[in-house]
């Protein structure tokens, strides 16, 4: 089964570290990423853009509204993501406690809805 593993965190908490802690966290992830490709879980994966790069965009009765930043303030934003085939949640969850953000964030993980 396919589980889509979302990486959130804060920018603002992010901006603060210096360049030592982020190379470290990025060869972390390097690291992380190639043992999921080798394990064979892999499936995708990006970094997403700051959230100052975002465009919102609804549709009401029929008119397209667009709107600079994300759809809500929170405290930890949408930092990217993995694409995994695991067996089971469990096995999903356990590759998410081993994706570096989830020490300075959070990682949501859901299964991926296959349409027949």
């Amino acid at each position: 089964m396919q589980y889509l593993l979302m990486i959130y965190q804060s920018e603002a908490e992010y901006a603060k570290r210096d360049a030592a802690e982020n190379q470290k966290m990025l060869e972390e992830y390097g690291a992380f990423t190639q043992s999921i490709v080798q394990s064979g879980n892999f499936k995708a994966a990006d970094r997403l853009q700051p959230t100052t790069t975002a465009t919102t965009v609804r549709v009401r009765d029929g008119k397209t509204l667009t709107t600079d930043g994300p759809f809500a303030e929170t405290h930890e934003q949408l930092a990217g993501y993995y694409l995994v085939e695991a067996k089971d949640l469990d096995a999903a969850l356990a590759i998410a406690a081993r994706i570096p953000s989830a020490r300075i964030g959070s990682i949501e993980v859901r299964p991926i809805w296959v349409y027949n």
